[in-house]
């Protein structure tokens, strides 16, 4: 079962070989760059590991001796660079009396994401920023590349959806089995009554491996079918129409970081206990003014 869906993620994800005469011109740069200076040591350890691991799953792994690192995980490291250089660079030096624009617009996006987990997940919300916050500024920063010149969107290739969906879902099982033991976060996927379970649990469990494929393939369709879309209308109005669209690929990146954040903080609302904390109010009542 595994190796036929392998087989489809292959196609998906699949490329124009880009060390071709065919995609000669649309290989970024600074691709080209990182292949000739890491290339030949890349592809002697890919050699030597990926046909085993792809034996694995009844699978034939075919290489690409001309471009082993793909432009997919090239731009995928240039956004982690850009988001560690980045996030230091708005917040700076922080300030109370007199904080810097950067530092506004970085407070407005950190207030934005705690509240929502807050209001979602409850007062332990902390526990999980740092993942959340990261999913938020590497998937943003990813959808974004595909607006500068000479760069692209890692997020519009297939693999880096996937491999975020996959660490989504293993982290909020992960979260889930901590909280409640094993046996408690298995019990979550057998519904409400125990006589009902054998129906609940083969769905639910089917159901939250899909949570996988939706979160990733959304991501994916969204992103590439932007690119693709610019590409186009550049090839038919090459000067100025191009331009008009940057306002909707900024709106279209920030809806989907946004759904991934919010997908991912609801799953880990599921499996979390909700502590409430109950405040009591005690109202003192006025003795009533005695009557002339």
């Amino acid at each position: 079962m595994m190796w036929p869906l392998m087989n489809v993620i292959s196609l998906i994800s699949e490329e124009v070989p880009e060390g071709g005469q065919a995609a000669e011109h649309h290989v970024p740069i600074i691709v080209e760059w990182v292949n000739h200076l890491l290339g030949p040591a890349v592809y002697r350890i890919q050699e030597a590991i990926m046909p085993t691991v792809y034996g694995w799953f009844g699978a034939e792994w075919h290489g690409h001796p001309e471009m082993p690192i793909p432009t997919h995980m090239v731009m995928f490291f240039i956004a982690v660079i850009i988001s560690t250089v980045g996030l230091r660079w708005m917040i700076g030096e922080l300030s109370i009396e007199n904080p810097s624009n950067r530092q506004q617009f970085f407070e407005v996006i950190f207030e934005g994401v705690r509240n929502l987990m807050r209001e979602n997940i409850g007062p332990h919300y902390m526990r999980y920023f740092p993942v959340i916050g990261l999913f938020t500024v590497l998937i943003g920063v990813s959808n974004l590349m595909g607006m500068i010149p000479f760069l692209r969107a890692p997020t519009a290739n297939y693999n880096i959806p996937f491999a975020l969906a996959v660490l989504s879902f293993l982290y909020y099982n992960y979260v889930g089995i901590k909280e409640n033991g094993l046996l408690g976060h298995l019990r979550h996927f057998a519904g409400p009554v125990l006589f009902v379970a054998v129906i609940f649990f083969p769905i639910e469990i089917v159901s939250n491996l899909a949570r996988i494929l939706s979160l990733s393939m959304r991501l994916f369709w969204n992103i590439f079918g932007d690119d693709i879309s610019v590409e186009a209308f550049a090839q038919i109005m090459q000067y100025g129409f191009p331009m008009i669209l940057l306002p909707l690929r900024a709106i279209v990146a920030v809806m989907q970081t946004f759904i991934f954040m919010y997908l991912s903080i609801i799953y880990i609302s599921e499996v979390t206990h909700h502590e409430e904390k109950h405040e009591v109010s005690i109202t003192t009542e006025q003795p009533a003014p005695v009557a002339a």
